[in-house]
């Protein structure tokens, strides 16, 4: 199974229970270590930084995009990134099911965005099951906040810092809280 083919094989949302899959997950978290442990392991310009992080996504990243290390991922492929993002330190990608940031979007220190969930079947609960996270544009995700597995977070909203988000975020809103809940409009 090729990266392309896993990427559309976890937009079926079908658990990640093949052997072509499970080969597709250790080879590529194998790939993620490396890139993340020379990334994180000593100082990087931030043209250095994109392109490890364009090596580690597996495209070009924008020339605008900025991240501050340390950034985690067991997989990294299947994360995409529009203009302008900035990316804090200590961030934790869980992306084989998905993570697209809208252009403009800003993300603060240690955010977790976790793609994969298990069953609650004890017998099953081995088995990864992928959904997608979708930040739209202008997008503030506060530090210390979780993004769960099925997840829009719609333009301009922002999750305010601490958060366990678990629903979609309506855009224009402000939502905090564990669960997070609606916290007001944005005008």
């Amino acid at each position: 199974m090729t990266i392309e083919e896993f990427k559309e094989f976890v937009k079926s949302g079908k658990p990640l229970d093949t052997p072509e899959a499970i080969e597709v997950l250790n080879s590529q978290s194998d790939r993620a270590r490396k890139v993340t442990f020379e990334l994180n392991g000593r100082y990087h310009t931030m043209e250095q930084i994109r392109e490890l992080m364009s090596e580690l996504y597996g495209y070009k990243t924008p020339e605008s995009f900025r991240v501050f290390p340390p950034y985690y991922t067991d997989f990294g492929r299947n994360t995409h990134v529009g203009e302008n993002v900035f990316i804090n330190a200590c961030c934790q990608f869980q992306d084989q099911g998905g993570v697209w940031i809208g252009d403009g979007s800003l993300i603060g220190h240690n955010v977790v965005f976790a793609t994969l969930n298990h069953d609650l079947d004890p017998q099953k609960r081995q088995i990864c099951i992928p959904k997608p996270i979708v930040l739209g544009r202008n997008v503030w995700i506060g530090s210390n906040s979780t993004i769960l597995a099925g997840v829009t977070v719609g333009d301009n909203a922002v999750v305010a810092a601490g958060s366990v988000v678990t629903k979609d975020v309506e855009a224009n809103t402000v939502v905090g809280g564990v669960p997070a809940k609606f916290i007001k409009n944005l005008s």
